[in-house]
């Protein structure tokens, strides 16, 4: 597929940390229409992927040839506390998407997550069996086998430890960043959990770059490289400049049971066996992401000190 301005994209649940990448990367090459229930963007329509009625008129209104679903509840505590939300979102939404693509026969994308796997193994590649533990895990693999039983012309692309979005980034990063902001000299921060970092503006790259082809099916798509979360708070540290003035208190994660108790998997190693098989795998090394990621919040503490003074 080769994507032109005369291409139109419709993106579902656009208005989060990945939303904000993957619109900046598809808006200059391409027609997008953007929707979200949060309009909190100027280029924002709202739409809701739980109702199908009223997204299958906008979506048949616009007459799209790529549809991107972005749509997902994200926070593993809110799902576990409000399942019935949790699935309609991200499981009700993502066959609703299917669905209308289906109808109107047209190439999908859709988003998953490396939390349909219940961390027994240290590495999972594409091929290996999902087990997730999650409200949040077990909702966004019902959508994977949806999109996947519905449709032929689809990709999935699952996440890790999602980095980007600065102001909209509701993850580990700016979760960080608030805690220093705030004042903290020191930091708990959990070395018992194993990931593969995905930066926003690297993953939307890729998904632009991978509809050149059409090579369905569903993928690993994560930066290069693994870690536990106290290597990302390390390096992020060291990034910002903070390395001398913030200490990390190493702790397991039976320390933060209360605030997080939704389940999650020891290990989210992601490997991308097959966008790598292809020569698809557009992914840079999780470091060099966080250092270029790191260079927005290092403006703000520069700006930060001249307020003070």
């Amino acid at each position: 597929m080769d994507i032109t301005y005369d291409t139109k994209v419709f993106i579902a649940g656009c208005g989060g940390m990945l939303g904000e990448a993957v619109y900046k990367r598809f808006v200059d090459s391409c027609n997008v229409l953007a929707t979200d229930i949060d309009l909190n963007e100027p280029w924002l329509e709202y739409a809701d992927v739980r109702d199908l009625d009223g997204m299958l008129r906008l979506v048949r209104q616009f007459d799209p040839d790529l549809i991107i679903n972005l749509a997902a509840l994200t926070d593993l505590e809110y799902c576990e506390r409000n399942p019935d939300d949790a699935w309609q979102t991200n499981a009700l939404g993502a066959e609703n998407m299917a669905l209308i693509s289906q109808m109107l026969d047209v190439r999908h994308v859709y988003i998953s997550t490396a939390g349909i796997f219940d961390g027994q193994q240290e590495f999972y590649n594409d091929f290996d069996e999902p087990n997730p533990l999650s409200i949040y895990g077990k909702a966004k693999y019902y959508g994977e086998r949806t999109v996947e039983k519905m449709l032929s012309k689809y990709f999935i692309f699952r996440a890790g430890w999602m980095m980007g979005g600065c102001e909209k980034d509701k993850k580990f990063i700016n979760k960080i960043f608030k805690q220093i902001i705030a004042g903290k000299n020191k930091l708990a921060v959990v070395d018992d959990k194993l990931g593969t970092p995905t930066y926003t503006y690297d993953f939307a790259d890729s998904i632009f770059r991978i509809m050149q082809f059409d090579y369905y099916g569903i993928y690993n798509m994560t930066c290069k490289g693994s870690c536990s979360r106290y290597d990302v708070a390390m390096e992020f540290l060291s990034a910002i400049g903070m390395d001398d003035k913030v200490t990390i208190e190493v702790v397991d994660s039976d320390y933060f049971s209360k605030e997080y108790f939704a389940p999650r998997p020891h290990s989210e190693k992601l490997v991308s066996m097959k966008l790598d098989a292809r020569n698809i795998y557009y992914m840079r090394d999780w470091k060099q992401c966080l250092n270029e990621y790191s260079q927005h919040f290092k403006q703000v503490l520069k700006e930060q000190a001249v307020l003070e003074v």
